[in-house]
């Protein structure tokens, strides 16, 4: 193992940086932006071609969040204003039902097909609505996202009861709430702020801890509400991409306490407990499911590669690394980026395959779907790349 040089960790700078505006972007815009109807038409092929009209929700938000992350942090284009404006107006438009709940996709048009039963599509929506918020100073936008943020917590703790998925013969807590929304609420807080996002940040980690199983190495994506191990197919499967990003969340929030080395010790063992479980040994890459015991998994694509779990991984391994300077973290970085990106991009068209089979051929040339858009991809090049910049003036990064 050996750590970066500052000639590599620049050259990974401009990478990423290269990579995000002049292949990933480039892939998307200025083509998925509906002209006609607002929002964003992401149902691609290899090629860019459209195969699909619908308009997942939650890829409204993500866009769009996005795109006002880049006016917001990289330079104030106004294509890129333009293209979060679109996202949001569509949302606020057409994305609600009467209910005050969100849906999960709708025609091109906004017409509603289906509604989930969880609030991920308000999540992002959030996000999506606080960075376009703070990129024109629009108020009233800024306190839809807090009333938004409020109303997804009364969905959590059950104030606001929706109908639910599952009957009471065997409870179970997730760790995709606590996980999601404190990434929701960090932005949420820097951007327009917001106290009672910032007051839910300290239960959102203590939720997270309790799914992170010290004595077996392990982070949980499903517990009993007391905090145990629940011994069945479902409630046993591990997804080793999402512990790792909710890994680098907490990571991030250390960051932004200036350096706090209780959360930081929390973020390196997630990110190294589920890394050993989650990387191929044989043809690389993170797996997409695992069991905490070893037994077979009931999913059949549990041993594909997909995307987002490697973009993840890639953002998780650098920021351990320029937080720490140990130089597991530089090789483990190495080996999930160059794996990636040798198996993932498309050097034809650009943007990235979505789905990989566990030994690395293209199962799909679909680039974008219902799951699959402009999110996991240019949120790690966007992250990494501002990352790097900020070596040398960042206090809580000890890599120079």
């Amino acid at each position: 193992m050996s750590a970066y040089t500052t000639e590599e960790l620049n050259g990974l700078r401009d990478f990423y940086r290269d990579s995000l505006l002049d292949d990933t972007l480039k892939f998307w815009l200025p083509d998925a932006i509906d002209k006609e109807h607002g929002g964003y038409l992401l149902m691609r092929d290899a090629d860019g071609s459209l195969v699909d009209t619908d308009k997942s929700v939650w890829f409204q938000g993500r866009f769009a969040t996005i795109l006002g992350t880049l006016y917001n942090q990289v330079e104030p284009r106004q294509e890129w204003l333009d293209g979060a404006k679109a996202g949001v107006d569509f949302l606020r438009k057409h994305c609600i039902d009467d209910d005050g709940q969100m849906f999960f996709m709708v025609t091109r048009e906004g017409k509603p097909l289906r509604k989930r039963r969880y609030f991920f599509s308000e999540a992002f929506a959030i996000s999506g609505y606080c960075q376009l918020a703070k990129a024109t100073g629009d108020e009233q936008l800024a306190q839809e996202a807090r009333d938004l943020f409020k109303r997804c917590m009364e969905y959590a703790d059950g104030t606001r009861p929706l109908a639910p998925k599952f009957t009471d013969e065997r409870p179970t807590i997730g760790i995709g709430v606590p996980m999601i929304f404190l990434n929701i609420a960090q932005q949420l807080v820097d951007t327009v702020g917001c106290e009672f996002a910032e007051s839910c940040i300290d239960k959102f980690v203590e939720d997270i801890r309790k799914f992170v199983k010290d004595d077996i190495e392990c982070v949980m994506e499903c517990l009993s509400p007391e905090g145990d191990i629940i011994d069945h197919f479902q409630e046993r499967t591990l997804n080793p991409g999402h512990a790792i990003e909710g890994g680098w969340f907490i990571l991030h929030e250390a960051r932004r306490r200036g350096g706090d080395k209780d959360l930081e010790d929390l973020g390196l063992r997630m990110i190294d407990y589920m890394w050993k479980r989650g990387w191929d040994e044989q043809f690389g890459g993170i797996i997409y499911f695992k069991d905490v015991y070893d037994k077979p998994v009931m999913e059949y694509w549990q041993d594909m590669k997909f995307w987002w779990p490697q973009n993840e991984a890639v953002i998780a391994t650098l920021l351990a690394y320029t937080m720490t300077g140990d130089e597991k973290w530089a090789e483990r970085h190495r080996m999930i980026h160059e794996y990636a990106h040798k198996h993932f991009h498309d050097p034809e068209h650009g943007e990235w395959f979505g789905y990989l089979s566990r030994d690395n051929r293209v199962c799909s040339t679909l680039k974008g779907t219902h799951y699959k858009g402009p999110f996991h991809l240019p949120r790690m090049q966007t992250y990494c790349w501002q990352l790097l910049e900020s070596l040398g003036t960042d206090p809580t990064l000890v890599v120079r």
